[in-house]
C-alpha cells in the first residue's frame, strides 16, 4: 500500500514507524519531515485526497493538530487513535483513510499495533451511508 507518511519532529518513534511500515511492505513516501503541524496535516491529507496515496499517517506532540489539520482537506478522514482498537473501529466504521499518532503518548510498541490494525481493517460496507454524511 502507498503510505503517505508525515511529522513535525523527527524522533525515534517516527523512525521505528517508518521502519516498521516499509518491513510490513508498504511503500512509504515522506510528505513533510519535519515542518509545520498545519502543513504536515495538510501534506499528508493531499496526498491521500489526490490519489497519491492510498492511506497517510501523520504525527505530532498530541497528535491532534495534525489530525484536524488533514480534516481540512476534502475527502479525508483523519482519527487520532492512541491504540489498536480504536485504529480497528476508526477504519471499520468510519473508513478512516488517515491515523494520527501522538508522539508524546505513543510508545514503539503501541505504534506498531496501531498500524498493524489500521492496515489489516477494511471499512463495514453498512457504513457507507454514515460515511458520506460527513461531506
Amino acid at each position: 500500500m502507498r503510505v503517505a507518511f508525515g511529522t513535525d519532529e523527527r524522533t525515534t518513534l517516527t523512525e521505528a514507524l517508518i521502519a516498521h511500515l516499509v518491513k510490513s511492505g508498504h511503500d512509504v513516501e515522506v510528505v513533510a519531515d519535519p515542518g509545520w503541524w498545519p502543513d504536515v496535516g495538510r501534506g499528508v491529507g493531499e496526498a491521500v485526497a489526490s490519489g497519491r496515496a492510498q492511506v497517510g499517517v501523520v504525527c505530532c506532540w498530541t497528535g491532534t493538530g495534525v489530525s484536524m489539520a488533514a480534516n481540512k482537506v476534502a475527502g479525508v478522514r483523519a482519527a487520532l487513535c492512541a491504540d489498536a482498537e480504536t485504529a480497528r473501529g476508526a477504519r471499520r466504521w468510519n473508513d478512516a483513510n488517515v491515523v494520527a499518532l501522538s508522539l508524546r503518548l505513543t510508545s514503539e510498541q503501541v505504534g506498531r499495533e496501531v498500524l498493524d490494525a489500521f492496515f489489516a481493517t477494511e471499512a463495514d460496507p453498512a457504513e457507507a451511508a454514515a460515511v458520506a454524511r460527513l461531506h
